[in-house]
């Protein structure tokens, strides 16, 4: 892939910052990612707010905020298990060259390797869209979410709560859902769906 332009290649980065953190990098941190001077990032960050894709507040630090989706697309974070609970997905560095006004800053795309999802038209080796999750407590009953369960890994099922349980349920009888007793295991919702990218890996 194209190596991007350096105030892309900086947006890269505050995204995957500000949605990891909560909070924006420093410029030292920023200078240290991209290898260039102060003066360089400066420049980049005046050409992402004049382009509308950040703003910031004059004098007050990690208060920048992303307006824009990413102008490269959406960035495709690695591959998640429709099946059985697999190690989590990792970041990526390709790019679905989407632009849609639905898409929101921090939105990502994830492959999907198997067919336990194949009810909710997800087949193997297509690609789903997904919004970071702020509040879990918010997400109804049915929503189909990208889980990650502590010592088991990350998986893509339809998630429903009772209390201080949680099933994540697949689509597919052939599959077996996964009840957690929230008591003794944690689980971090990263993303509900948005959408379904319905291509190969050879292809995306």
């Amino acid at each position: 892939m194209k190596r991007p332009e350096p105030h892309l290649q900086l947006y890269q980065f505050l995204e995957d910052y500000i949605y990891r953190l909560g909070y924006a990098p420093t410029i030292k941190e920023m200078t240290d990612f991209t290898g260039k001077s102060r003066g360089a990032v400066q420049n980049s960050l005046n050409y992402l707010e004049t382009e509308g894709y950040i703003i910031r507040s004059p004098g007050k630090a990690r208060t920048m905020r992303l307006l824009k989706a990413n102008p490269l697309g959406v960035p495709i974070w690695g591959t998640i298990a429709a099946g059985y609970l697999t190690e989590p997905f990792t970041d990526g560095k390709e790019y679905l060259p989407l632009n849609s006004p639905l898409l929101r800053p921090g939105d990502f795309a994830l492959r999907v390797a198997g067919n336990s999802m194949q009810g909710e038209h997800i087949p193997d080796g297509s690609t789903v869209i997904m919004r970071p999750v702020i509040d879990a407590q918010a997400i109804r009953n049915g929503t189909v979410v990208a889980a990650w369960v502590e010592g088991r890994g990350t998986t893509l099922k339809r998630l429903y709560a009772i209390g201080d349980r949680l099933i994540l349920e697949p689509a597919n009888p052939d599959y077996q859902p996964i009840r957690i007793n929230l008591r003794q295991t944690k689980v971090e919702v990263q993303g509900v769906l948005l959408w379904v990218w319905q291509c190969h890996f050879h292809a995306c």
